[in-house]
């Protein structure tokens, strides 16, 4: 897209680790880091963020049952919100299927390796920033262990063009993560859940 003058405000983090180490985890053990998630978070997710897509594998559970991609409900600040709608019917008109949310618990929101357990490591870039995040999870119909899963790339596709999609609908200002309107009452009348994205109390 970029060679062809077709440019997004878009800045895309990751990382990759030729020796990463295995995690003890049911029903299947997780991929873990040589590197503090909290120090990943840090490298991945910038200041000049409007909102985050957070990708990953989901295969390794029980929860989420269908081969594919899902969505995350938007999480900010601590605060599990509603999926958006906006989001919704871009992964209606990239994948031409119904949408498919992956439900997500308070817990998987919060700092790894605060002894809680988590669905995986999707929801952690939301503990790195006060920007909305939701989670594009890459799902299959059966448990696989993370260090074991092959990649299938008509699922990287599709969950590739939803997120090419939601960039440029984003950059229009035609999609939005989260109703700034509700927000402002969920602050107004509940307060802050910022501890949420601390390791916690000691």
């Amino acid at each position: 897209m970029r060679r062809s003058g077709d440019t997004l405000p878009v800045v895309v983090g990751t990382h990759v680790c030729t020796d990463s180490p295995t995690i003890s985890h049911k029903p299947v053990p997780f991929m873990g880091s040589p590197v503090a998630f909290a120090d990943i978070g840090r490298e991945e997710v910038t200041p000049d963020m409007d909102a985050v897509l957070s990708i990953d594998t989901t295969k390794g559970n029980r929860i989420v049952k269908w081969r594919g991609f899902a969505l995350t409900p938007t999480v900010k600040e601590g605060w599990i919100l509603k999926v958006s709608d906006d989001l919704l019917t871009i992964m209606e008109i990239a994948t031409g299927r119904i949408p498919r949310v992956c439900p997500i618990t308070t817990q998987d929101i919060t700092p790894y390796g605060n002894g809680i357990d988590h669905l995986n490591s999707i929801m952690q870039p939301c503990t790195a920033t006060d920007k909305p995040v939701v989670g594009v999870p890459i799902t299959t119909e059966s448990v696989v262990p993370g260090s074991a899963t092959g990649a299938h790339p008509e699922d990287i596709a599709e969950a590739t063009t939803f997120c090419v999609e939601v960039a440029k609908a984003h950059g229009k200002g035609i999609c939005s993560f989260y109703s700034e309107e509700e927000w402002g009452i969920i602050e107004r009348k509940y307060g802050p859940l910022k501890l949420l994205q601390t390791p916690g109390r000691a």
